[in-house]
């Protein structure tokens, strides 16, 4: 389905906002009306069919702006994407019961505030990251402070999973070939880095655009010093979790082929995409050049491949774009919440997340409640409504899932 709901469509106030579902929250709606009133963006909003209330800007808009950023609109899970490998392996090659494999991988990954005992990540890898980030800690030596044992910190949680949505799986597509799938950001130091940017901008409150709806939109004007500094800053952060992802694959990949695990000898035979999706990226539409924000949204140019997930217990999909300018080439990043973390828990017993994860080897105890499938919409109506933006490519059902 195309654009379903069209807000400031005649107004002199905000340029337009083109969502693509009716399924929208009234607090949505009024951070989106907050977000168009601003002067610095381009042609317009589009929201994708997974959209929900976010803290400081809404997940599943794409937003396009001229000569700023706003930093709280790229949010504090910078580069939060995904990667997916399809293996030689297919559906008779793996055991009945998966908890082994969920306890082997897991001992590889470490979930939740773990990091690695040791750096596992190679030189050639840690050695440009380190170059690029110590002119930007030089320049913002407050942020050697938010990260305890900085230097060690960021490089041992390299390769590592996080908590909330992040997550990895064993996945079965269509022709019952095994696939890995993952999910994860920049981690504790891309936090660090857009609280920090998040708070200088509210602190300078630019004002060359004029006024600002809200304080969570507050944003660094190109030319400044501070809009040069995040750009290098979200580029670094965006970089590390692209490397993360890799490590971490690489790392599931080990423990899957370790003899512990039994399974018989593979090979990768496919990577899907390594994509973010909470970024900033230097692009060109309507003619004109642009920072585009993907809050919850991944890029969708025509014949690009993408990833998006369902929650745990439901289906996901390998997606290839279609090249839609009205979203600014870009589709949803997953099915999307539709109901907050503390009501999930609040709303759902852990017998209720059982059945609703019939089938799926992962933890079914009240610390992953808040990732029950019933919290999040319905994938299937997320991917119809997003028919114009991406075709299915390969669709794929879960049967392990760890969570952080």
């Amino acid at each position: 389905m195309s654009i379903q709901l069209v807000l400031n469509k005649n107004s002199k106030h905000g340029v337009p906002v083109k969502i693509y579902t009716s399924d929208i929250e009234q607090g949505a709606i009024q951070q989106l009306r907050n977000m168009a009133q601003l002067e610095f963006v381009h042609s317009h909003i589009a929201v994708m069919p997974d959209v929900h209330v976010g803290k400081g800007a809404t997940v599943g808009s794409v937003i396009p702006t001229k000569s700023a950023i706003i930093p709280a609109a790229v949010g504090v899970d910078i580069g939060c994407g995904m990667n997916a490998v399809r293996l030689s392996l297919t559906a008779s090659d793996l055991p009945d019961n998966l908890k082994s494999l969920r306890l082997i991988v897991e001992q590889q990954v470490p979930v939740g505030f773990n990091m690695h005992k040791q750096i596992q990540a190679k030189n050639s890898t840690l050695d440009p990251l380190g170059k690029r980030l110590k002119p930007i800690t030089d320049k913002h030596p407050g942020l050697l402070k938010m990260l305890k044992g900085f230097e060690r910190t960021w490089a041992k949680q390299l390769g590592t999973l996080g908590g909330g949505n992040h997550f990895i799986e064993l996945c079965l597509d269509e022709n019952n070939d095994v696939w890995v799938m993952l999910h994860s950001g920049s981690r504790g130091i891309g936090n660090c880095i857009g609280q920090y940017f998040i708070n200088l901008a509210k602190k300078e409150h630019q004002s060359r655009f004029g006024h600002v709806p809200d304080r969570d939109l507050s944003y660094f004007a190109q030319g400044s010093d501070s809009f040069v500094d995040y750009v290098e800053a979200v580029g670094w952060a965006q970089d590390y979790a692209l490397e993360n992802r890799r490590e971490m694959m690489r790392l599931v990949i080990k423990s899957l082929q370790s003899p512990q695990a039994g399974l018989p000898r593979f090979a990768l035979t496919k990577e899907a995409i390594n994509c973010h999706h909470n970024y900033v990226n230097e692009e060109v539409h309507f003619g004109e050049q642009v920072y585009v924000t993907r809050k919850g949204a991944i890029s969708a140019y025509a014949g690009e491949l993408g990833i998006i997930p369902g929650s745990m217990g439901a289906k996901s999909f390998i997606v290839r774009g279609l090249g839609n300018e009205e979203s600014f080439c870009s589709c949803s990043h997953g099915a999307g919440r539709q109901m907050s973390r503390g009501k999930a828990i609040r709303a759902f017993t852990i017998d209720e997340l059982k059945a609703q994860t019939d089938g799926v080897e992962c933890r079914k105890d009240k610390g992953v409640i808040d990732e029950i499938p019933g919290a999040y919409k319905d994938i299937d109506e997320v991917m119809a409504n997003q028919a114009d933006l991406v075709e299915v490519v390969h669709t794929l059902k879960q049967v392990m899932c760890i969570k952080g």
